[in-house]
């Protein structure tokens, strides 16, 4: 299998935990607050991604890590998540300036 298509398979599984999809409960949100409670679990997976990088990173350099493939995908994954979620906030504060300058 080519690397392309391990990361689109990771990465489309990583978004859609990531971002929560509501297609197994069947409900939907009106009022907002599931779009701030997914950006707001994409920001602690991207800590945790992050806290796990630099833990395996730490390890590397200090010669405790067995396999340094581990260090590099948890480093690519964190890098991967911020991307996303960075992407997902530019988008999310450009449509909220599009919506201010909106005529009444």
């Amino acid at each position: 299998m080519p690397l392309s298509a391990i990361n689109a398979t990771t990465a489309a599984t990583s978004l859609s935990g990531v971002m929560g999809t509501s297609a197994t409960t069947g409900t939907q949100r009106i009022d907002g607050s599931g779009f701030g409670t997914a950006l707001s679990g994409a920001v602690d997976n991207l800590q945790q991604l992050q806290g796990t990088s630099n833990a395996l990173a730490i390890q590397a350099v200090t010669g405790d890590l067995n396999d340094i493939h581990t260090a590099t995908i948890a480093s690519t994954r964190a890098q991967v998540t911020m991307e996303l979620v960075a992407a997902v906030r530019n988008k999310g504060v450009d449509a909220f300036n599009e919506i201010m300058r909106m005529q009444a």
